[in-house]
C-alpha cells in the first residue's frame, strides 16, 4: 500500500498559500461569476447542430477531485464524439486540467493519459484499491474506463483486468462499500440499447415528436440496457454480482443518476436510482448481499400525482435540519423538478410544490444538481443546471428554449425556497445547454464554487463571490480501518444551536463527482464546539472545539485533528 508523496501539511500549506491570495469582496449578496476565461480553461465539448440522435444529446458530466494530493481541486471533463465522426475517437477528447492554485489551471490529460475514453458520458473517482490516490471511472456508450492512479500525475487503463468495462450504454456511476469490508464497490446505471448502426430515425413515429414538432427518438419506444453492480475483491479484480444482489434492472428502465446514501441510518448505503420516462429505483440494502427496490411504497419513484417522468440527476442532503436525507431530483420540459422529503425510515413525502421549488422548473430540462449551502448560513440550497435536448424546440413556441438559465434556491430555513437566481450574478441567468455539473471549493476559500460541463462547447466555471463572508468548517476525512476515502462516514457538526449533518460520497448530481470533503457553513458563529464522525465500520469518533474558517482533516482512530485557520 502506497502513501501519498505529498504529506498533508504540505497540503495544508499550499491551501494557506492559495488563500492568502484570493482576493476579498465586500458585496452585499453572494453571486456567482463566470470565470471560465480566467481559468484558462479551454475544453470544449464536441456537438452535432441538429441533435438528430439520442446519442447526441445526453454526454457530458464533470469530476472534480484532488488526483495529485496538493490540496487543490482538479477538473476532468468529458467529451463525446457526434454519430458522424464516432469512427474516429480522437475527434473528441475528455480532458484533465490541473489546478495551479492561482484561480489557473493547466492541461494534463496527455500526461495523465485520461483523454481518449471512448464515447464518453460521465465520471466518479474514488480510491478503489486504498491506496490513497483517487482512481477515475468513465462511463461511456460501451465500454467504460477505469484508471489507476499511478500517483506521479499519470493513469493507466485497468478496465479489462479489473472487469469493470460494461459493455452497455453507461451513464451514472457510484462507489460505495455496499458489505462493509472495507473496500469500494461500483454501480453503474445504464441508459438505452440502442447500435450505431441501427440508430431510430430523426422524427419518424409519435415518440418522436415534442410538442408537434419533429424531434430525435427515445428514450421511449426503445429497449432499456440494465445496470450493473460490482463487487470488489480486494485484488484490483471486480466481481458482477448485479442479478445475485437484485439490482440488475430486470424491467430495463432508462437508467441516469446514480447516489449511494444510507437512507434509514442503519450504517449501510442504500442505493437511488433515477430513471428516464420511467419510476425510480431505492434500493434498500438488506445487510446480506441484495438489495430490495422500495421506491413506490417510500413514494420516490414517481411524481406527486403518481406519473412516471424524466429523471436525471440527484442530489441528496438534510436541508430541514431533521437529521434524514432528503432527496431531490431534476426531471424533463413540462415536469417539474421532485424534492422528496424524508420523514422517517424509507418514508418519504413529495413536497416540490410545498416548498416553492416545483413551478419555476417546469419549463426547464433539468440536469446537475447539488444541495449547497452557498451562502455559509448552516442551511443547505439548490442548485440545479438546465437545457434542453431538443434545437428544434425553438421553433414550437411555447415557454421554454433550448440553451436554458441555471436555478439556484436560497433555503428560507422553514421548508421552503425563495428563486434567487436573478440576484445572484449574471452567470446564472446566461443561457446554456447545460448537463453534468459539480460542486466544490475550487479556490480554497470557503465557499462553494459550481463546474458545469455544457453540451455545446465550452463549459461554465462559476466562481462563488461572498459566500465566505460568512463563517465556514471544512472537513476532509481518512479512513483506515475502512475504506480509505471514508466514504459513507456521516459527520455531525455542532455549534452552538446550530447542528448539521453531512455525508461523504463518491458520485453525484448527473453523472459527476464532487468535492470529496465536507463543507459547513456556520453563519456568524464564530466556533464550533464539537464534530462526531460514524465511520463506515460503524465505530463513532468525537472530536472537540475548533475554530470557524478552517480545513480540518481527521483520520480513523486519530485522536488529534489537523488545523488550518483560513484567512480571507
Amino acid at each position: 500500500m502506497r502513501s501519498p508523496t505529498l504529506p498533508f501539511h504540505c497540503a495544508l500549506a499550499a491551501i494557506a498559500a492559495l488563500i492568502s491570495i484570493v482576493p476579498t469582496r465586500a458585496v452585499d449578496s453572494v453571486t456567482f461569476t463566470d470565470v471560465t476565461k480566467q481559468s484558462h480553461i479551454t475544453f470544449s465539448h464536441v456537438w452535432s447542430a441538429d441533435k438528430k440522435y439520442i446519442l447526441e444529446s445526453m454526454s457530458g458530466g464533470v469530476a472534480v477531485f484532488d488526483f495529485d494530493n496538493d490540496g487543490l481541486l482538479d477538473i476532468y471533463l468529458v467529451n463525446s464524439p457526434t454519430v458522424a465522426t464516432a469512427g474516429d475517437p480522437r475527434t473528441a477528447r475528455s480532458e484533465l486540467w490541473r489546478n495551479q492554485g492561482d484561480g489557473t489551471f493547466v492541461d494534463v490529460t496527455d500526461k495523465a493519459g485520461v483523454g481518449y475514453p471512448g464515447w464518453g458520458m460521465g465520471a466518479v473517482a474514488a480510491d478503489f484499491d486504498n491506496d490513497g490516490w483517487d482512481d477515475l471511472y468513465v462511463t461511456c456508450y460501451g465500454p467504460n474506463k477505469l484508471y489507476h492512479n499511478n500517483g506521479n500525475g499519470t493513469f493507466s487503463d485497468v478496465t479489462e483486468k479489473a472487469g469493470v468495462g460494461d459493455p452497455r450504454w453507461s451513464t451514472g456511476a457510484a462507489f460505495a462499500d455496499y458489505d462493509g469490508d472495507g473496500w469500494l464497490d461500483l454501480f453503474v446505471a445504464n441508459y438505452v440499447d440502442v447500435r450505431l448502426d441501427a440508430l431510430p430515425e430523426f422524427g419518424k413515429g409519435e415518440s418522436c415528436e415534442f410538442h408537434g414538432i419533429p424531434v430525435q427518438c427515445g428514450p421511449r419506444g426503445l429497449r432499456g440496457s440494465g445496470d450493473s453492480l460490482y463487487h470488489n475483491r480486494r485484488d484490483g479484480t471486480f466481481e458482477d454480482v448485479s442479478v445475485k444482489a437484485g439490482v440488475s434492472d430486470p424491467d430495463q428502465r432508462f437508467g441516469m443518476g446514480a447516489v449511494w446514501t444510507d437512507v434509514d441510518g442503519d450504517g449501510r448505503p442504500d442505493l437511488y436510482v433515477a430513471n428516464d420516462a420511467g419510476p425510480n429505483y431505492l434500493y434498500k440494502n438488506n445487510g446480506d448481499g441484495t438489495f430490495t427496490d422500495v421506491a413506490l411504497q417510500s413514494g420516490t419513484a414517481l411524481s406527486e400525482d403518481g406519473k412516471e417522468q424524466g429523471s436525471m440527476g440527484i442530489a441528496i442532503g438534510d436541508y430541514d435540519h431533521s437529521g434524514g436525507w432528503s432527496i431531490f431530483v431534476t426531471n424533463f420540459s413540462d415536469e417539474y423538478n421532485a424534492l422528496y422529503r424524508h420523514d422517517k425510515g424509507f418514508q418519504f413525502t413529495d413536497v416540490s410544490f410545498a416548498s416553492r421549488t416545483a413551478r419555476r422548473s417546469n419549463p426547464l430540462v433539468g440536469w446537475g444538481t447539488h444541495f449547497i449551502d452557498y451562502d455559509n448560513d448552516g442551511w443547505v440550497d439548490v442548485f440545479v443546471a438546465n437545457g434542453h435536448v431538443y434545437p428544434q424546440v425553438e421553433r414550437a413556441g411555447g415557454a421554454t428554449s433550448y440553451a436554458q438559465p441555471k436555478l439556484l434556491f436560497r433555503n428560507n430555513q422553514d421548508g421552503t425556497f425563495t428563486d434567487v437566481t436573478s440576484t445572484s450574478g449574471a452567470a446564472l441567468t446566461m443561457a446554456a445547454v447545460s448537463r453534468g455539473s459539480a460542486a466544490g471549493d475550487l479556490d480554497n476559500d470557503g465557499d462553494l464554487d459550481v463546474v458545469i460541463n455544457n453540451l455545446d462547447g465550452a463549459p461554465t466555471i462559476l466562481r462563488n463571490d461572498g459566500g465566505n463572508r460568512q463563517n465556514f468548517l471544512v472537513v476532509a476525512l481518512e479512513g483506515r480501518t475502512g475504506n480509505r476515502d471514508a466514504v459513507g462516514a456521516i459527520v455531525t457538526v455542532r455549534a452552538t444551536d446550530l447542528v448539521q449533518r453531512a455525508e461523504r460520497r463518491s458520485g453525484d448530481s448527473y453523472l459527476s463527482h464532487s468535492d470529496a470533503r465536507l463543507h459547513f457553513g456556520l453563519g456568524k458563529r464564530a466556533k464550533v464546539d464539537s464534530v462526531e464522525v460514524r465511520w463506515p465500520n460503524g465505530t463513532v469518533q468525537r472530536f472537540g472545539e475548533m475554530p470557524a474558517n478552517s480545513f480540518v482533516k481527521l483520520v480513523e482512530g486519530m485522536p488529534d485533528m489537523q488545523v488550518l485557520p483560513a484567512r480571507r
